[in-house]
């Protein structure tokens, strides 16, 4: 953003979060308004989470890569009156941005913009936090008493994607994310003051309950970290003497590699690490553990709540807590704090039969306090989201293993979706968009496998007779035209005579992937 790091202490956010929720009162925000936030790991968007919090205002945060295809749905699905963002992040123009959504949206009247410019009619925001007076905030004060916030309000809207064309919202209340964060705390052995660095973006699962909640739980100290970057997050790691911290298991594996980078951190201080959405190498969690003491604790998640770790207080042999969770429910006791206070089942999709044999593939149902309570006004989706029993289905496949079917393992996803770095891209939504192009006849997006990200967006395209065109030029397609994500955008082009479809005409992404792995092979 071009800003300086700064530091704060408690007495100084807590003075802070005051100005800012004087702001957003003295601009009518509201008990269950909906501020959409969009703003990289900064101090800022801690601030701005508390602000609200204390007036009841619901944030919706999205992510910095989101542009006014996302963003303009998010405003509209959610009626939000505010935005609050910066005038740049990177090399693109934010604040500009969000004013052309809000041209677009009757409800959204305000767009605080943070940095040194502001666009014609947003609101500049931080000479508003310097002239707050007493009777503002004494009005904000007042109003935070007449609010009546509960704990089972709903603190945020997430966005995630999945087999739906467009982003679902997901509400979660005070009471979940207490929970979630609880469980992080639990699963990592985090003690009162913790020194916690987080490099996951505060926008969702990962980095709400790692970075934000965590932190207050413990009264501990965070340190936030954007975009990723192996050598500043090494600098942070060695600098700031810190207990806990997450990272994706190809960065792990990288560092394992390549040892001489690890040198100056005080492993006597820093004993775990949160790993995930990806399988981990049990060779990774073993040499972590023999070598330097650090015990990693591998979490499944999703922004549903359908969360859980794997830690050793449960799991002590690093070779099977790569690979394998404990199985939740059924009576089981395990150490883990969330063990009582949610259940899994396994599922036969197709005819609804409990599993109860190993070896037998099935869908993680769940049901417990950290799982959300239905899809932002979505009631079409929540009817295909929970099963008759009130049981969410999480679209994921596991398998039940390990002595007396106590643990499960990770197989699979039923649902089609591409986690890209721990982000979640809907194929149907980017084929959607591919089928506009008017070059292209039909698309499919399926994952390719990568060693760094997990997976990345591969299209399989049929051109229109006499009609092509390259990988760039569709990309163009999509952020111009299409104004989607950047992270959204194709990174491997396979173009095909025909897209391989069974009898009844639905494509047979398996046979893409097949092809896939094929060529990686050669």
């Amino acid at each position: 953003m071009g800003g300086q790091p700064e530091r704060l202490t408690w007495a100084e956010a807590d003075a802070s979060v005051d100005r800012l929720a004087a702001v957003f009162h003295a601009h009518g925000l509201k008990k269950d308004d909906v501020l959409v936030v969009q703003l990289p790991n900064i101090n800022d968007l801690s601030l701005t989470y508390l602000a609200a919090a204390r007036l009841g205002i619901i944030v919706s945060p999205a992510p910095v890569q989101y542009r006014e295809s996302e963003l303009g749905y998010i405003v509209g699905k959610t009626d939000a009156v505010a935005a609050l963002t910066t005038d740049r992040i990177g090399k693109h123009a934010h604040g500009d941005m969000l004013m052309t959504v809000a041209g677009r949206s009757p409800a959204l009247k305000h767009v605080f913009v943070m940095g040194e410019t502001c666009p014609a009619g947003a609101i500049d925001l931080e000479p508003l936090l310097d002239a707050v007076t007493p009777k503002q905030m004494k009005a904000a004060r007042d109003a935070m008493k007449t609010a009546k916030i509960s704990a089972d309000d709903v603190f945020t809207i997430c966005w995630t994607s999945g087999t739906e064309a467009q982003p679902k919202g997901v509400p979660r209340s005070h009471n979940e994310w207490i929970i979630m964060g609880a469980g992080v705390v639990d699963a990592a052995d985090l003690g009162h003051g913790a020194r916690i660095l987080n490099p996951f973006p505060m926008v969702n699962m990962a980095g709400i309950s790692t970075g934000f909640v965590s932190w207050l739980l413990t009264g501990g100290v965070l340190i936030q970290h954007h975009p990723f970057d192996l050598q500043v997050l090494l600098k942070q790691m060695r600098d700031e003497t810190i207990d806990y911290t997450v990272a994706p298991p190809a960065v792990l594996n990288l560092l394992l590699q390549n040892e001489a980078l690890l040198a100056g951190i005080d492993f006597k201080r820093l004993k775990a690490i949160g790993s995930g959405s990806a399988p981990l190498s049990p060779w990774m969690v073993k040499t972590f553990h023999e070598k330097y003491g650090v015990q990693i604790v591998n979490y499944f998640g999703s922004n549903e709540g359908c969360s859980f770790p794997s830690a050793w207080q449960d799991v002590p042999d690093p070779a099977e807590r790569a690979v394998l969770f404990p199985r939740f429910g059924e009576g089981l006791r395990w150490k883990a704090m969330l063990h009582d206070r949610i259940s899994t089942r396994l599922v036969d999709p197709e005819t609804e039969e409990e599993i109860r044999e190993p070896g037998r593939p099935g869908e993680l149902r769940m049901k417990g306090a950290t799982v959300f309570s239905g899809y932002w006004r979505a009631p079409e989706v929540n009817e295909r989201a929970f099963d008759a029993d009130g049981w969410f289905r999480s679209g994921d496949l596991f398998e039940l293993a390990g002595e007396d079917n106590r643990f499960i393992r990770f197989v699979g996803r039923l649902k089609d979706i591409i986690i890209r770095g721990g982000m979640n891209i809907s194929s149907e939504e980017i084929e959607g968009h591919l089928m506009g192009h008017p070059a292209i006849a039909e698309a499919a997006v399926v994952g390719a496998p990568d060693e760094r990200l997990g997976e990345r967006l591969c299209a399989f395209v049929v051109f229109r007779p006499d009609q092509s065109a390259d990988m760039a030029g569709i990309n163009r397609y999509l952020t111009e035209e299409k104004q989607v994500a950047v992270y959204k955008q194709i990174e491997r082009l396979e173009i095909i005579d025909a897209l391989p479809r069974n009898p009844v005409g639905k494509v047979l992404k398996r046979d893409l992937r097949d092809r896939l792995g094929e060529t990686a092979q050669a």
